[in-house]
């Protein structure tokens, strides 16, 4: 059995897509991957050392002084469009396995303060707002807020101390709020916190209010848990179960594991990239093949916490993985795919994600040159593309249409 595996690095895009500057105009001038490069040279006084992603075509999709400017690999590389609104990791991650999300409501919590406090205390709940603020406290130590590292409005979070709660009961309020939101995804998450929570509270765009979650010290502490409660979506015309019930091997790893559904898959959450790369490469060397999506978080919390350096050296990191990868993957039909699930650009002046065009670049050892592959309208043809790459039926996703031998103009397949 060939072997597919796709590594999303989180918050890696190329490029600000046309309509970036709709809730903030300085998005226009985006770019991740140039920025990060532009900065880390400053930096370094050297250039980051990619090798791995050069081999793989990213200087024919983002070109750049720093980046290799023909590879003699026999890959295929272009860009993909989000094919969702905003920048979000769940909605990113939900689309390229082949679901339909080109339409996700947008709510701030504040318009919806009432009825979330209303089931709340049907629960059972003692629920009171946090000094007047459009947020919620809810038995005294989970606020549900906000989410400030997406887009205004897409998520809402739940989120508590595990010194103060168990993660199983910060869950179950999330689950509470779940029931009645309008929002893509409810996250609950369980850490441990610097300081009270109330103290990294701060204000987001477009009128949001919510956990600086980055400041709480969640991510550096250890222990953090994370759940993500998405929108009803029928998973089982996604890439993971597809493939599954076809009998093919799943693992998913990183924030992968987190955010996708499949029952019968292997589950390796991690947070490190080392970690992250490590599953992955085990994964691979299992000899089982199959299908492996891993995410990297770490570029990702780079950008949030606008630290470019830690972003580039994050990105080099990734790209020894890389590397270890395309050595491994070297049998007739096997895949590689590298991309992302939206932009976070460090250096544009705020800690959200940025709508961003992302690289889609394919190590395809049993092909003859170079495939320059027309801009895709919508992650989901990453996962069609890898379903075919498996021997499945691209078809049996909803939505998406594989990107190999496109030819100029087509369009990807509508949901049914």
């Amino acid at each position: 059995m060939s072997t597919t595996v796709i590594v999303v690095i989180d918050g890696f895009g190329v490029g600000a897509m046309p309509d970036a500057g709709a809730l903030r105009p300085g998005d226009l001038t985006a770019d991740t991957c140039g920025h990060v490069l532009d900065h880390c040279r400053a930096a370094l006084g050297r250039p980051l050392r990619l090798p791995a992603l050069g081999a793989l075509g990213l200087g024919l999709v983002h070109p750049h002084p720093d980046l290799a400017r023909r590879t003699d690999r026999p890959v295929a590389a272009g860009r993909a469009a989000l094919g969702y609104p905003g920048a979000d990791t769940f909605a990113g991650h939900q689309t390229m396995m082949g679901a339909d999300f080109s339409r996700v409501t947008v709510a701030p919590l504040a318009g919806h303060l009432e009825e979330v406090s209303g089931a709340l205390k049907s629960a059972g709940h003692l629920v009171e707002p946090l000094a007047g603020r459009p947020l919620l406290l809810v038995d005294g130590a989970v606020l549900v807020h906000d989410n400030l590292e997406a887009d205004p409005g897409i998520n809402w979070n739940a989120s508590g101390r595990l010194d103060d709660m168990s993660f199983d009961r910060i869950l179950a309020i999330a689950r509470t709020v779940r029931a009645i939101a309008p929002v893509a995804r409810v996250i609950a998450v369980g850490g441990h916190a610097d300081g009270a929570l109330a103290m990294y509270v701060r204000d987001g765009d477009g009128g949001t209010v919510g956990l600086d979650t980055p400041a709480t010290g969640f991510y550096r502490n250890g222990g953090l848990q994370v759940r993500h409660l998405g929108v009803e979506l029928d998973h089982t015309r996604q890439l993971p179960d597809v493939a599954a019930r076809a009998g093919v091997p799943v693992t998913l790893v990183g924030k992968a594991a987190d955010i996708l559904a499949c029952e019968a898959a292997v589950r390796r959450p991690a947070v490190a990239t080392g970690e992250v790369l490590e599953h992955t490469l085990a994964a691979v060397r299992g000899g089982r093949g199959g299908l492996v999506v891993a995410n990297v978080q770490e570029t990702d919390l780079a950008g949030h916490q606008q630290d470019t350096g830690r972003y580039g050296n994050v990105l080099e990191q990734v790209d020894v993985g890389l590397a270890e990868l395309t050595g491994l993957l070297t049998a007739p039909g096997d895949r590689l795919i590298v991309t992302a699930d939206h932009g976070n650009d460090p250096t544009i002046g705020h800690a959200y994600h940025t709508r961003e065009y992302v690289p889609v670049l394919i190590h395809r050892p049993d092909a003859t040159g170079i495939e320059l592959l027309p801009d895709a309208a919508t992650l989901a043809d990453v996962g069609a593309t890898a379903a075919a790459a498996l021997g499945l039926d691209a078809g049996a996703l909803t939505t998406g249409a594989t990107l190999l031998g496109r030819p100029a103009g087509h369009t990807a397949r509508r949901p049914r």
